[in-house]
């Protein structure tokens, strides 16, 4: 029998957190030298979404298909700094820039 899944690697709980706290820690940087400013509310939804990337860098685990077109409107600047935080990981696609763009552009807002 052949299976269509996809060979998820075996991770615990506490290497996603540390590597998730690792990435967050840097994204405070690259926040605080752009003057990025989230609010409590976007700060937990980005600390989510890295836990998510965090355990999908660990596991392998893919993500869904993601429509490229939807992130036309997200500036160059907001996808370069969403690459090179997903480029910390060293092992994720470029479909995990585009949504961790969001919640860059959403928290540049907070200034403009």
């Amino acid at each position: 029998m052949i299976s269509n899944t996809v060979p998820v690697n075996q991770t615990t709980p506490d290497e996603i957190q540390a590597l998730a706290e690792k990435v967050m820690a840097q994204i405070k940087t690259i926040y605080a030298s752009h003057y990025i400013h989230p609010n409590a509310v976007q700060e937990q939804m980005l600390v989510s979404h890295v836990r998510a990337m965090a355990s999908r860098s660990l596991t392998g685990e893919p993500l869904p298909e993601v429509d490229e077109s939807l992130f036309e409107d997200i500036s160059p600047e907001t996808m370069r700094l969403a690459q090179q935080v997903v480029d910390l990981f060293g092992n994720l696609p470029v479909e995990e820039a585009w949504l961790l763009s969001v919640h860059i552009e959403v928290a540049r807002e907070n200034d403009a």
